[in-house]
């Protein structure tokens, strides 16, 4: 079972896509964070996804908060995909340790290498207020992250 709604969300640093550091913690007191896990880069639905969250980036900023799209792909490929999609947003890496942060958020599909997709709306005090976690194959629907950004 995931981390879930009340919980205090597990720091993490990780590299971006651009091999900067980033940090969860950052971001307390100053903006909520979107923390987006998905499986890998270049897929279908993922790119989908991703590139719905960077056409709607307003509805985001526009609420104080940051959106974080965690993977298990190197910076590397990060670096390339959001080149390739216009994704102006931080993709981290969570490729070494392989998982570990898939891992403290409970997403981590061990038997596919891989995170599934886990979405944690994270408020400025660092506690989660809402998430969801959906298989592989399933696509989120960003209309409910938004909401749930209302309603804090």
């Amino acid at each position: 079972m995931a981390i879930q709604v009340g919980d205090k969300a597990p720091d993490f640093e990780l590299k971006d896509n651009h091999g900067r550091s980033v940090k969860l913690s950052d971001f307390r007191g100053s903006k909520n964070v979107v923390l987006l896990f998905y499986p890998f880069a270049f897929t279908g639905v993922c790119t989908g996804e991703l590139c719905e969250v960077r056409d709607n980036l307003p509805k985001f900023s526009d609420r104080d908060t940051q959106v974080l799209a965690v993977s298990n792909d190197s910076i590397h490929t990060l670096r390339v995909f959001a080149e390739q999609e216009g994704l102006d947003y931080p993709l981290l890496s969570d490729f070494w340790p392989h998982g570990e942060v898939s891992r403290a958020y409970e997403v981590f599909a061990e038997d596919k290498g891989c995170a599934v997709r886990g979405t944690f709306v994270i408020d400025k005090e660092g506690v989660v207020r809402w998430t969801v976690v959906n298989a592989l194959p399933d696509a989120r629907d960003l209309g409910e992250y938004v909401s749930a950004l209302d309603a804090l």
